[in-house]
């Protein structure tokens, strides 16, 4: 019996955003009952095994297994969110970013994913943020210039990004570890501009704070962001005269916000904090500080690696009951390694 079973059941309940008593209910059992298997007060048996995984999704054979991931499997997450988030919405989003992780670490053990390229981990204290994003687009060998399909790139390091809708607008983006391979899960309802500098920063976390815990690992993550999306050397000769026409003009060239833009200009030392001011004030004259205009006209950027693992197990000629329990899920509950069915044909 996996000695984090409680762990994995708190994690799933709270992923599905329903209470002890609503679980307890389903299944037919206490609340109190409940509680000891979630705090390892007591196992469930096969029967209830079978119960728990049925009302949650999963197969029991998840419940039983052992997780080794890289933390905890209840881990706090690397988050990018709004101080007046509610702590019921990123306790749920959390949920759901390790019950991915949990699926990503179980299936991944019995498919072996062979990633191009892989995120390095550094110490915040022998690299400056700067100094990692630059040695990542090293690694990866990447093209001099923007950065074209952020997610592609981050995905062919073995990063699994996963888009939801999060309920809430307070909450961009989640990542943690999972065993060799990370997860991030992004707000679907973010604008590509806003998105791909959510990855970009979700890509510092990984990078910086898996092993390394700082207290200004927010800024960090947005420092490592703002120059592995706009490296200094490059954007800067770029950031001057900078009117809300040349920002338009800029954000269609890296694809990021034209928030970005100026706050990296300011950064850099070529705007001052009274042209900072200055504009702000006409974004929120025109209504632009929560949606800028352009946001759609950047290419559209979606995940493919995990619904490609699915597509290449059903090509292998795997039953989805197959697929399912290689993934830990039971029929009628989705994730993202699922394959598009085949149509059926008229003979």
């Amino acid at each position: 019996m996996s000695r984090a079973v409680g762990d994995v059941l708190l994690v799933l309940r709270r992923a599905a955003d329903i209470t002890q008593e609503e679980l307890a209910r389903q299944i037919g059992i206490t609340q109190a009952a409940l509680s000891r298997y979630e705090n390892d007060l007591r196992e469930p048996d096969g029967e209830m095994l079978e119960k728990l995984g049925e009302a949650l999704g999963v197969t029991a054979e998840f419940l039983r297994h052992e997780f080794r991931m890289q933390g905890a499997i209840a881990a706090d997450a690397h988050m990018r969110r709004q101080k007046t988030t509610k702590p019921s919405d990123w306790k749920r989003v959390e949920a759901r970013l390790n019950m991915l992780r949990m699926h990503s670490s179980y299936l991944l053990e019995r498919v072996p994913l062979r990633p191009q390229n892989h995120v390095i981990q550094l110490d915040p204290d022998d690299q400056t943020p700067r100094q990692a994003a630059t040695m990542l687009r090293a690694a990866w060998r990447m093209p001099i210039g923007p950065v074209r399909n952020l997610i592609r790139w981050v995905e062919s390091a073995g990063v699994m990004v996963v888009e939801e809708d999060f309920g809430t607008h307070r909450i961009d983006g989640m990542s943690q570890w999972a065993g060799e391979h990370a997860v991030v899960i992004v707000n679907a309802t973010l604008p590509t501009d806003r998105k791909r500098l959510t990855i970009a920063h979700e890509l510092g976390h990984l990078v910086l704070h898996s092993q390394y815990i700082d207290l200004d690992a927010e800024d960090q993550a947005n420092q490592f962001a703002a120059e592995f999306l706009m490296p200094a050397h490059l954007i800067g000769p770029q950031l001057t005269n900078l009117t809300l026409g040349k920002l338009s003009d800029l954000k269609a060239e890296w694809g990021v916000s034209m928030q970005a833009i100026f706050e990296r200009a300011y950064r850099l030392g070529k705007a001052n904090a009274e042209a900072r001011q200055r504009f702000y004030r006409q974004l929120n004259s025109r209504g632009w500080k929560t949606r800028e205009p352009g946001s759609d006209q950047l290419p559209t950027e979606n995940p493919e690696l995990a619904n490609s693992i699915g597509r290449q197990l059903d090509q292998s000629g795997l039953t989805l009951q197959e697929i399912k329990f290689l993934i830990g899920a039971r029929d009628g509950h989705p994730t993202p390694f699922d394959a598009p069915r085949r149509p059926l044909r008229a003979l």
